[in-house]
């Protein structure tokens, strides 16, 4: 059996030059980051960058992982000495063992470590990836007061349990001791993550103390950021195949496509690594960006999760592999979504779109459409409902828009007549919507558009669009979703 990964077994590795280690002192350098939410996307992705641009420049950066709740990061990394191996799983595999993670917290066990930590003046960045549900937001973007870890954290500001708790206690004692703002970055697949965030962060301060808010107001920099690389989780196989590669065990790998982008607004305070020598992009359009990737990517993501999962595929590669839906991903691409925003001038987007789909294509991701499909009530909120928004509004087609739509209707209806379980904040109220079960068509599209957390009146009122949507889900349910090119026929005829 191979000896575990940690810092004196290194020199055990496997005598490859595809297995690259760390070019700095581990030993030396100190933690100037905390990062909140230390799941395999930042894994792959922000401490990838971060440890790149420390073997390139230098500098205190190491990181502090928090896990809100869940131990596992910690219970595994910890035996690791916090080291891990990063796969690029593309044309070229290789690995790459990362070292900047320093330290992993669980925040539900140790808050007062996680505050000094965050507190303390060497931390200079708080980054975070808890998805959208972690920002703790109303609907109509404000502070939710009822939301119960918002509600604990104003009773208890000391002891905290959500994320807008900690950065703000944190913030608290900085400001008590004379300490510095850290800057706070928000690395969640949210459009207009930083704005949201700040916004999140000032109500909850302003509930207590107006000072405090008026102080994270004028020293806290919450800039947007734009991230991407196709990282799907750990799976037991991975482990088996690192670990054999490697010649040592690691019990918490993570693989990822070679490709990978990270796109910053501008309005930067302070210290940062030297992200932007290794690949970073700094911008005034991080939200061109941002709606190239969440029209493109992850509209085509939701779309082939979905419309695969009906059709009987398991993974990207199984249903981008099959030649007639990806007609349908670049049909969709090039008709309806490409021409219904303004991409930043930095990117070609006709070239960005083929790209993304020639990604798809890579045998060695094994991306779950399943994986995909999770929280579909929010992702569809900010990957195609906008779309559908927007050419309305322009007067161009939303056909196949609307059948990727009413697949994620089908998958929902299906999931409750078969009593499968459905991931998704929003799964008790589908459960609680009886049409949701009905043959009637119309019924089912009616009651989707009904639920107002989702779509908005104007969408819900627009009579051409539901009359699109229920031809789209009448064909749909006539049709064999494996033809789907015979399907897309009956939409134009």
């Amino acid at each position: 059996m191979n000896l575990p990964l940690k810092q004196l077994n290194l020199s055990q590795l496997a005598d490859t030059p595809k297995i690259s280690t760390s070019e700095y002192d581990r030993e030396k350098i100190d933690i100037g980051i905390v990062h909140l939410g230390p799941g395999a996307f930042h894994r792959a992705h922000q401490a990838v960058y971060t440890e790149t641009a420390m073997n390139l420049s230098g500098g205190d950066w190491g990181i502090c992982g928090v896990s809100l709740r869940s131990t596992t990061a910690r219970d595994i990394l910890v035996e690791q000495d916090n080291l891990y191996t990063l796969a690029i799983l593309d044309k070229k595999v290789s690995y790459q063992i990362i070292g900047a993670i320093k330290e992993v917290l669980v925040a539900s066990e140790q808050s007062n470590e996680v505050i000094a930590r965050m507190a303390a003046a060497s931390t200079k960045l708080v980054t975070l990836t808890i998805t959208e549900k972690g920002y703790c937001l109303a609907s109509d973007g404000s502070l939710d007061l009822n939301h119960k870890d918002i509600k604990h954290d104003l009773a208890n500001p000391t002891s905290p349990v959500s994320a807008i708790g900690f950065i703000t206690e944190s913030l608290k004692q900085r400001k008590l001791k004379g300490i510095n703002a850290f800057n706070v970055l928000s690395c969640d697949n949210v459009s207009g993550n930083g704005e949201k965030l700040r916004r999140a962060v000032l109500d909850y301060a302003g509930q207590f103390d107006i000072n405090l808010q008026e102080w994270i107001d004028k020293n806290v920099a919450f800039p947007n950021s734009m991230v991407d690389s196709i990282t799907p989780k750990t799976e037991s196989y991975t482990i088996e195949s690192v670990s054999k590669a490697i010649h040592l065990q690691d019990n918490w790998p993570i693989q990822r496509e070679e490709f990978t982008q990270w796109v910053i607004d501008n309005n930067w305070q302070g210290e940062r690594p030297d992200w932007e020598k290794v690949g970073v992009i700094f911008t005034d359009d991080v939200e061109g960006f941002e709606k190239a990737k969440l029209r493109l990517l992850n509209c085509l993501h939701s779309t082939l999760a979905y419309a695969g999962s009906l059709a009987g595929y398991e993974t990207v590669f199984d249903v981008t592999s099959d030649k007639y839906f990806y007609q349908f991903i670049s049909k969709l691409a090039s008709d309806e979504i490409i021409g219904s925003f303004v991409p930043p001038k930095e990117l070609d987007v006709k070239s960005y779109s083929h790209d993304i789909i020639q990604r798809f294509l890579n045998p060695n991701i094994r991306h779950l459409l399943a994986q995909i499909a999770f929280d579909g009530s929010q992702k569809i909120q900010m990957r195609i409902l906008p779309t559908i928004e927007d050419n309305i509004a322009l007067g161009r087609s939303t056909k196949l828009l609307s059948l990727s739509l009413v697949c994620w209707f089908e998958f929902i209806c299906c999931a409750l007549k078969e009593g499968k379980e459905i991931i998704d904040p929003m799964a008790n109220t589908f459960a609680n919507i009886p049409k949701l079960l009905s043959n009637d068509v119309l019924e089912v599209v009616e009651a989707f558009l009904s639920i107002e957390s989702i779509f908005s009146q104007a969408l819900k009122n627009n009579i051409p669009l539901k009359a699109q949507l229920v031809k789209s889900l009448i064909a749909l349910r006539l049709s064999d979703v494996k033809k789907i090119n015979v399907l897309i026929e009956t939409l134009y005829e």
